[in-house]
């Protein structure tokens, strides 16, 4: 998986070289981004304008309120026996945590990464084990929100090895976002830059 979004990178580079050199752009505009406070933000940041638009808003758009895996959750002193049969029954590979009653506040994530190397490998019993005791705690979530650009968030997700990442604006948890979810992002996203593309070259523009 690793090898195809750098693959895709890679990709969205050249095309971008292609265009840049046909068309002039004059002193865009840019707005500022805020990241959440657990996102590890570079000084070498890859480029947020030109054709790289697509943000972590509208993939959630594009799931859907009712999909499956938009954002589902359980709490801090569930067992792992459970929240694994949440996934399980959802088809997702993680849950966002939160303490117990207190649904606004995230505590931190649990992943089918977590059960297999602190459950599986451990030899712990699951049914006895708190969803707390394994998880990822918040002080160490990389996490996006709404107004990050894709590509940034792959970025995220491929140099910190995670396959799923938490939407958080300043009301709090909003969705979350898979692996999955940000390379369909960018393959559309590509697809409709390289149509652009062709047809400026056959003089479609």
């Amino acid at each position: 998986m690793k090898g195809a979004v750098q693959a895709f990178l890679l990709h969205g580079n050249t095309v971008k070289n292609a265009v840049m050199q046909r068309i002039r752009v004059v002193n865009p505009v840019k707005r500022p981004i805020i990241f959440s406070r657990f996102e590890s933000v570079s000084s070498a940041r890859m480029e947020e304008h030109g054709f790289e638009s697509t943000t972590i808003a509208d993939i959630l758009k594009a799931k859907g309120k009712g999909a499956d895996g938009s954002w589902l959750w359980c709490t801090t002193d569930d067992t792992v026996y459970n929240a694994v049969k949440s996934m399980t029954q959802h088809n997702v590979g993680a849950l966002v945590v939160v303490k117990p009653g207190e649904q606004e506040s995230i505590a931190g994530i649990i992943t089918e990464r977590d059960y297999l190397r602190k459950i599986i490998v451990q030899g712990r019993s699951s049914k006895s084990t708190k969803v707390g005791d394994i998880m990822t705690e918040e002080n160490k979530l990389i996490t996006v929100t709404s107004e990050t650009k894709v590509l940034r968030a792959m970025q995220l997700m491929t140099d910190n090895r995670i396959r799923h990442i938490p939407v958080i604006d300043e009301k709090g948890m909003v969705g979350m976002v898979s692996i999955g979810d940000v390379v369909r992002a960018v393959v559309i996203e590509h697809r409709e830059e390289l149509d652009r593309l062709n047809a400026y070259i056959q003089g479609g523009y």
